[in-house]
């Protein structure tokens, strides 16, 4: 992670130099994301943020949320068999043969390095265990109930859905910091008092960012990346009010609205951090806040976002002042991600 975190960075002084100079740092966020999810999942040196090679891969995921929202709120496409014959439904396939192809290309290579290893009494002199390994680790020990269409869906679920996710997350976080610039320095000020110069980053150093994390929660408050949530009734529901749905419904939650909910939340447009102080947070309902969903169905990813988040804002802080651009406002385009419209604009200023 410090290795692409450090890369975006270094990008960024390039550019800046000593002056404070207004970048779009929504791409280049996505760029390092992925960057991230290569080295993390694959162990893959990409160069991505470098030579942006990747730009189909990201553009397939853009373009296959695009498709999805499109059908979500149109009735016609509703019906399967319409949307089956349709244009869109063959570019999605097209999107997702790619995707999956890539990683499926992937798994194969490791899979005949690891046969070639046992076969000629080599060990991988890797330095670090990546996700594929503890999948095909897990794959080994679980024959009968762990398929390789099962290993495939969870490669694919982390790629697809961590890469445009965790860059949406951190995008809006520093949005949030260049609009609140007292939180900003406290941060700040925390996370020099932990990691100094910010050379050398451990486990138990991320556990100490009490007042970090607590404005990373407070961004997820208020700009979750995935808006709302779908489940499949699996038995039939009755309310309160005595109206009911019957089982096989998909029932949709908007995180967006109960994020904002008054009733939930106090000032629920203000950003405070405070919110998730230990004796804050025990006063609510454990389901009144679902940045990464609840319940059996809930993201996979969670914790390595949240690694990954308090990563990169400790980094990015320790040499870079945010303020915002007032010259370019950030309009958002809620789809399946909460996006911005025309980039995310902030005013950047190396820190001596």
């Amino acid at each position: 992670m410090a290795q692409s975190i450090n890369t975006m960075l270094d990008k960024w002084e390039k550019i800046c130099g000593t002056q404070e100079s207004v970048l779009e740092v929504f791409e280049d966020i996505s760029l390092m994301s992925l960057d991230t999810l290569m080295r993390c999942t694959f162990s893959r040196e990409t160069n991505c943020q470098i030579n942006s090679t990747h730009d189909t891969y990201i553009k397939g995921i853009s373009e296959g949320c695009e498709i999805i929202y499109k059908r979500m709120f149109s009735f016609l496409y509703h019906h399967d068999i319409i949307f089956k014959f349709s244009s869109m439904k063959r570019h999605l396939q097209k999107i997702v043969n790619n995707l999956y192809q890539y990683t499926d290309q992937i798994i194969q290579e490791r899979r005949k390095a690891l046969k070639d290893e046992k076969e000629h009494g080599k060990t991988d002199n890797r330095k670090y265990r990546d996700f594929l390994d503890i999948l095909l680790s897990a794959q080994a020990e679980h024959d009968n109930s762990f398929s390789d269409a099962d290993l495939r869906a969870e490669v694919n679920t982390f790629m697809v859905a961590g890469q445009d996710t965790v860059a949406g997350s951190l995008s809006w976080l520093l949005y949030n910091l260049a609009q609140n610039p007292e939180h900003q320095e406290r941060c700040r000020e925390e996370i020099r008092g932990i990691l100094g110069d910010g050379s050398s980053i451990t486990w138990d150093h991320l556990g100490e960012m009490t007042y970090t994390t607590m404005c990373i929660k407070e961004s997820l408050r208020l700009y979750p990346t995935v808006i709302s949530i779908s489940r499949q009734l699996s038995k039939p529901i009755t309310f309160p009010d005595g109206r009911s749905l019957p089982a096989g419904m998909t029932v949709t939650l908007s995180i967006w609205g109960l994020h904002h909910n008054p009733a939930v939340w106090e000032n629920p447009k203000v950003f405070d951090p405070l919110r998730f102080s230990p004796d804050n947070q025990n006063k609510r309902h454990s389901y009144s806040f679902l940045p990464f969903s609840a319940g059996p169905r809930n993201c996979i990813g969670q914790h390595f976002t949240m690694i990954e988040l308090k990563m990169a804002i400790a980094m990015i802080l320790l040499r870079f002042k945010i303020t915002p651009d007032p010259t370019r406002p950030l309009t958002l385009v809620p789809k399946v991600l909460l996006k911005p419209k025309n980039g995310l604009y902030l005013s950047l200023k190396k820190i001596s």
